[in-house]
Order: structure tokens, then C-alpha cells, then sequence
């Protein structure tokens, strides 16, 4: 277990140039399923590691780089309140994750950023919390919740209800394991389907895991959500239904960044800049933009 780290502010003061990528050594990676794998990278320059991995918020993302191979934007896994490292979950899905792939530990990659707006954790203190996850999102999101639970005295009641496809498509399956036996934090897990008979807990989608949520101040309760686009309706409605409030709702939606900058105007919706109003948006931000989603 890694030492605790008192950190209540997440307000990032780093000023740097931010087309400027900083070199760092991959230290540990191994498969989470047969397509996404962890990756902790440090800091190669030790005058930056401590300031780099505890100035951002949970929920930015960073821009990872490999000479002749590419850019492009990724989650950070890892919380702030756990620095010396970066951690990422990344899917194998082009030329660059490809390579991303090949590399072994003690091999370079490079890192610009952190990027984007990341979660209002200090607007969420003294709040309940319900994370809803499915599939590859609990990637973005458990940089949120190992912040949430290194500071639980900051929160009340937290619930966490995470679904995939299969159990060989279960994310951080170890870690959800060891936060079942919690008992200041209620995980629950579910898959569609178990062809194999060997999954040991619920099956069915993510939706049906909100028979747990029991007690929670509805006008007091930050929920947040990530997961593929067709999942965000049903768990949203959800969300309605128990009487959580829009701007209460958070969502992180990274499929349309691109640049970390805002400069290649490709992550434009509406009038925002996912890149840099993103990728962390309410509800209610999702009802006033069109094609947010």
C-alpha cells in the first residue's frame, strides 16, 4: 500500500511551455485485459517529479508522445494524492498505442500537459458520492476515486457500481476485489454475460447495481459517471430518478480531444473547447450543447 498523502488542493500552478514534452520512464506495466494495459511512468528530470504529479486535479489528462510514432491525449489513472508517478490505462486501438505496446519497462515515452478542467473535488467535500462505471471509464475515473478515498473524512457515504461486458473485460479487478472488503465504501460489481459460469457476483448491466444505492441525500450527492456513449441515457435517467440535481451530475467525455490545447479545433462542440472546458462537464452543460455526447 502507498503512503498517504495529505493533499486537499488540487489548483494547478505549474507554468511551463506547453508544447514542451518532458521525458519519462516507463517503471511498471502489465495487462488489465487482452487489449488495455497499466502503465506508471516517472518523471525522468527528479527537480519535477514531485511538483508534476501533485499539481493537476483528477480527471486531466495528459498528452503522451513516442518519437515517430505519434500524440495523443490520455486519462491520468493515478490521484494526486499518491505522486512520484503517473499511471494511464490505455486500450490498444492505432499506430501509436501499437508502439505504446511494444516498449518495455525502462523505456521512454514522452509527456506534455496535465490538460483540461478535471473534477470540482473541492465542491464535491462533505458531499455523498455515487461513481457509475462501465467498461474502459473506470479508467478516468479512478483517479477521482483514489482521491475520494485518500480523503474520506472529506466525504459522506460512496457508493461505486462498475459493469462490463465479460469478466475478462473487468478493469482493476484485484483493486475492486480489495475494496469490497471496505466497510466505509460500497463497491459493486456486474457483467452482462459470465458464458464461463465463473464470475462470483452480479450479472446483469450497470443499471441494475442501483438496487445498493440506499440512504444517500439526494440534495446533497455528486454523481458521476464515464462509460460508452450509449450507457450515459439510462444511467443519467437514473440518476434523475433518485432526485440528484443536473449540475450535480458529472460526466468526463474524452472522445473528441485531440490537440490537449484547444489549438486544432477538432474537440469543438457548441461553443466549447472539450480540451479546455472538458473533459469534465454537468449534466446541465450536456442539455445546452448539442452533440456533447
Amino acid at each position: 500500500m502507498k503512503e498517504k498523502v495529505e493533499i486537499l488542493s488540487c489548483e494547478v500552478q505549474k507554468e511551463e511551455n506547453p508544447y514542451k514534452p518532458e521525458r519519462a520512464r516507463i517503471v511498471r506495466k502489465y495487462d488489465l485485459t487482452n487489449d488495455v494495459r497499466f502503465f506508471q511512468v516517472r518523471i525522468c528530470n527528479p527537480e519535477k517529479v514531485m511538483e508534476w504529479t501533485t499539481n493537476y486535479k483528477p480527471g486531466q489528462f495528459m498528452m503522451l508522445s513516442i518519437p515517430n510514432a505519434g500524440e495523443a491525449p490520455f486519462s491520468i489513472t493515478s490521484s494526486p494524492t499518491r505522486p512520484g508517478v503517473f499511471e494511464f490505462s490505455i486500450r490498444k486501438v492505432g499506430r501509436l498505442t501499437g508502439k505504446l505496446f511494444e516498449l518495455k519497462e525502462n523505456d521512454f515515452v514522452w509527456l506534455r500537459g496535465p490538460f483540461g478542467n478535471g473534477f470540482p473535488v473541492e465542491r464535491m467535500w462533505g458531499k455523498d458520492l455515487l461513481f457509475v462505471a462501465g467498461g474502459l471509464g473506470a479508467a478516468p475515473l479512478r483517479s477521482v476515486l483514489l482521491y475520494a478515498l485518500d480523503n474520506r473524512e472529506r466525504f459522506g457515504k460512496m457508493y461505486y457500481l462498475y459493469g462490463a461486458k465479460t469478466p475478462e473485460e473487468v478493469l482493476f479487478k484485484n483493486e475492486f476485489e480489495e475494496m469490497l472488503q471496505r466497510d466505509d465504501f460500497e463497491c459493486h460489481l456486474t457483467v452482462d454475460k459470465d458464458p464461463e459460469g465463473n464470475w462470483p457476483y452480479d450479472i446483469g448491466v450497470v443499471t441494475t447495481q442501483f438496487k445498493y444505492v440506499k440512504d444517500i441525500d439526494v440534495n446533497n450527492t455528486a454523481a458521476i459517471v464515464c462509460g460508452p456513449p450509449v450507457m450515459y441515457k439510462y444511467v443519467i435517467q437514473e440518476f434523475l430518478e433518485l432526485g440528484i440535481s443536473e449540475e450535480n451530475i458529472y460526466m468526463t467525455l474524452e472522445r473528441k480531444m485531440k490537440c490537449g490545447m484547444g489549438k486544432c479545433g477538432q474537440c469543438v462542440v457548441g461553443h466549447k473547447y472539450t480540451c479546455i472546458d472538458g473533459p469534465v462537464f454537468t449534466l446541465w452543460d450536456v442539455k445546452t450543447i448539442r452533440n456533447l455526447i
